[in-house]
């Protein structure tokens, strides 16, 4: 530690520190627009210039580290002096747009003017303007206001991992911009919209939409992925209602999940709640007609129609499917009125295809260790991961680690865009996974390998921190159990960590809540286990089904086959924020439950870290929280300890049963297990098998509505894609229309070369408008010219 004196207090400070980091530590505020704490020094806006003693000129105190009895002064006549210019300076070419400028009221070079300005200025020539690029749908710029702090740059080089932006020419002609014109790529790239001092970079979607101070500002968790990324939903009252308008997200800093960043999933997916598609008000089909109702019509309804299936067919001809990113209490009350009912049928796991290993499964599906601890590994393994855009703050993270000198592995479908360098990967198709991690356990082994297989090994061995992570391709294989059972044996001779990326933004709290077909709330197990999903989607039709915010034609990974089991049902009930012409073809009952943004609740991250989310809003019109919903109908059916008045009773309630359970140990790894290897399909090398990723942007009922998200969907998504051989051995060209026939579903698309893809796969995406109720993902596919 270094001790110095600050504006005549002495402090200490760590050694390298700079004095404006002493600084904030200890409270005082020097003045700044190029530094930012998460950023390198640039030192280049001068604004935070103090004096320090026997220094002749004022230095920078961002660039400036701290030495034994060093005397600093922040508010001297030479420090204000100083700064003062260099406000005069930033001034003179820089618009008088603060009355129509989006950052008006939250601006920094505002709120420093202000403190640090003068009242004229001596500049009387014209200002410079400056050309604004288009840089895509998330992002205005008005680039004649930026002041050239260039942290934005820095951003996309240090954080974002990805330089799209950059300083062109010089002097009065200097300019923030891209280097080649283009739409922004990263995931990550709202941030600069944040972390820009003045109105250059603003949000587009929310252009001219409201001012700094008119909103209120409420603490939540992003619902799209299992990070858990803490944000701040920002309202806006509205005349003569009680609901307020959601106008934007923006990050809640917490340095042990998402530090001060967020993705643009997080910080657009709000954009759905008030898309056209919105269920307000209770409704029901009616020879073949879908009429409005009352909820106590609805509720009375779904209660006398459950009950005389349940009397005529039994309580195992129920069953629940729920989204995987619905909060703890919304879990924990489902199976609980279900259970209550008699059937153990409940699952979220809609997008798995193996569940062979559930039962060896810890008490939820984690990350092994800490997000932090993440940039601390040595060594990282994905399989099957497209972790960027998977996982977009843990992307983050791992490319920290690549910073500091770790190895990345990859054994993937495809050679993904990773924002940092894989040191050694094998791509291999969806058919050739297990193949390949086998030849791993081989090269560990010392027995005969592949020259891949043996670096992996290698370098997973002589790591001091290793870890293997499963992304979602793995996860939604259908050899998965295979797949996590090589996974923990690699892990065990090398001495690795597995961690499992799950999808969805509760994954883990569906687990301790008991959303399971073969465990209660806490992880405890049945002796007569429930149906999983694949089994209630794609064997015998139970005779009713009730689904949370689930849209199967996008959200399974067998959507014909899910399709075709929900309209053999005699009873469907949909508990949903949306519907879909494909919902209402299948739907009995259509209950409106109300958004994120609009109920509270519980997230746990794939850490087991519970985090709470607050209401924005009341709900819309006769919109309800899905919490309330399932207290009433408990009610209804007269079961026990349904009497609760507010959602915390039910968060105490499932707290004191499964917190303890949430608790992961590094480097814990599950009981063996022996799992059978099952075909996926013919064993053949003309074989194709299809590789069906869900895009960033349509993970979920939320993001699939954000109109803002949507005009970033890449049109490849919209293709049939395979690679240069697998094409020419089909002899298929680029832009011929191919059928993909799986079964009986067939789907007409043109076709896209990308080399990046592993021989004989074929890249068809779920998820989409145009792929929605097609056959099994990660399954054998056929392709024929089209018509």
């Amino acid at each position: 530690m270094v001790e110095l004196e600050i504006d005549g207090k002495k402090t200490t400070a760590e050694e390298g520190a700079s004095i404006i980091e002493a600084a904030d530590e200890m409270g005082v505020y020097i003045p700044r627009f190029c530094y930012h704490k998460k950023l390198s020094v640039a030192a280049n806006c001068r604004m935070c210039l103090v004096e320090v003693e026997k220094s002749g000129k004022p230095l920078p105190a961002c660039a400036t580290p701290v030495t034994a009895g060093m005397k600093v002064f922040t508010q001297s006549k030479k420090a204000l002096e100083a700064q003062r210019a260099v406000m005069e300076f930033l001034l003179i070419n820089h618009p008088l747009d603060c009355p129509i400028c989006d950052q008006g009221g939250e601006c920094e070079l505002q709120d420093l003017a202000m403190g640090f300005g003068r009242a004229h200025s001596n500049y009387e020539d014209t200002k410079r303007a400056v050309f604004s690029d288009d840089i895509g749908p998330l992002i205005e710029t008005e680039m004649t206001r930026c002041i050239q702090c260039t942290r934005c740059v820095r951003f996309g080089e240090e954080i974002a991992g990805l330089p799209e932006l950059g300083v062109i020419n010089r002097g009065e002609k200097e300019a923030i911009s891209t280097y080649v014109k283009h739409f922004m790529r990263s995931e990550l790239s709202g941030n600069i919209i944040d972390i820009c001092p003045v109105g250059a970079l603003t949000d587009k979607p929310a252009r001219y939409q409201g001012r700094g101070w008119e909103y209120r500002e409420t603490p939540s968790i992003a619902p799209h992925d299992c990070v858990g990324g803490n944000i701040f939903l920002h309202s806006r009252w509205q005349e003569f209602v009680p609901q307020r308008e959601v106008m934007r997200a923006v990050p809640r800093e917490n340095d042990e999940v998402n530090e001060t960043w967020m993705s643009d999933r997080d910080r657009f997916g709000h954009f759905a709640v008030y898309h056209e598609s919105r269920l307000y008000q209770p409704r029901i089909k009616k020879d073949g007609k879908w009429e409005a109702i009352s909820w106590e019509d609805a509720l009375r309804i779904v209660k006398e129609k459950t009950q005389a299936i349940i009397e005529k067919h039994g309580a195992s001809q129920t069953g629940a499917l729920l989204s995987p990113s619905a909060t703890i209490e919304e879990y924990f009350l489902f199976q609980k009125w279900l259970r209550g009912l008699g059937s153990h049928n409940i699952d979220h796991r809609v997008r798995w295809q193996d569940f062979r290993d559930q039962n060896t499964f810890d008490a939820f599906p984690n990350l092994g260790m800490p997000i932090t601890e993440l940039e601390n590994l040595n060594a990282i393994l994905l399989i099957g991961s497209n972790v960027r855009f998977e996982q977009p703050l843990l992307s983050h993270r791992m490319n920290k680690a690549y910073g500091e000198g770790a190895k990345i592995l990859a054994i993937n479908p495809m050679d993904y865009p990773f924002v940092f360098g894989i040191n050694e990967k094998m791509i291999v198709s969806p058919s050739a996974l297990i193949p390949a991690l086998a030849d791993v356990a081989k090269a560990l082994a010392k027995e005969k390998s592949s020259e891949k297989a043996k670096v992996i090994a290698e370098t997973l061995v002589s790591a001091e921190k290793a870890a293997i992570f499963l992304g979602e391709h793995a996860l939604h294989h259908p050899e998965a159990a295979k797949i996590r059972e090589w996974a923990h044996f690699i892990a065990q001779q090398s001495g690795a960590t597995v961690g499992l990326l799950t999808e969805g933004a509760n994954s883990a709290g569906a687990w301790l809540a008991g959303a399971l077909p073969h465990r209660r709330p806490g992880g405890q197990r049945l002796d007569s286990p429930g149906l999983d999903a694949k089994a209630m989607l794609t064997t015998d039709p139970l005779k009713a089904y009730f689904l949370l915010n689930l849209e199967p034609e996008f959200d399974c990974a067998y959507p014909a086959q899910a399709l075709h089991t929900l309209n053999q049902a005699e009873w469907v009930v949909a508990f949903t924020t949306f519907t879909t012409p494909t919902m209402e073809s299948y739907a009995d009952i259509l209950l409106p439950i109300a958004p994120f943004s609009e109920s509270g609740g519980t997230y746990v991250n794939a850490e087991g870290r519970w985090q709470w989310a607050s209401a924005a809003s009341v709900p819309e019109k006769d919109a309800q929280p899905a919490w309330k919903v399932l207290r009433v109908l408990g009610n209804y059916f007269d079961l026990p300890s349904f009497d609760y008045k507010t959602i915390e009773e039910v968060t105490r309630e499932i707290n004191d049963m499964a917190h303890d359970k949430s608790r992961i140990e590094e480097g814990h790894s599950r009981s063996p297990i022996s799992v059978e290897e099952k075909p996926i399909g013919e064993n053949d090398e003309e074989a194709l098998t299809r590789f069906a990723p869900w895009p960033m942007v349509r993970v979920d009922h939320l993001v699939r509505r954000s109109l803002p998200l949507q005009e970033t969907l890449a049109k490849e998504f919209k293709t049939i894609r395979l690679n240069t051989k697998t094409a020419k051995k089909f002899n298929f060209n680029e832009g011929d229309q191919l059928t993909a026939i799986q079964g009986e579903s067939r789907i007409t698309l043109p076709l896209a070369i990308d080399d990046r893809l592993a021989d004989n796969t074929v890249l068809l995406a779920s998820g989409l408008v145009e792929t929605a109720g097609v056959g099994q993902a990660e399954a054998p596919i056929i392709l024929e010219r089209g018509q």
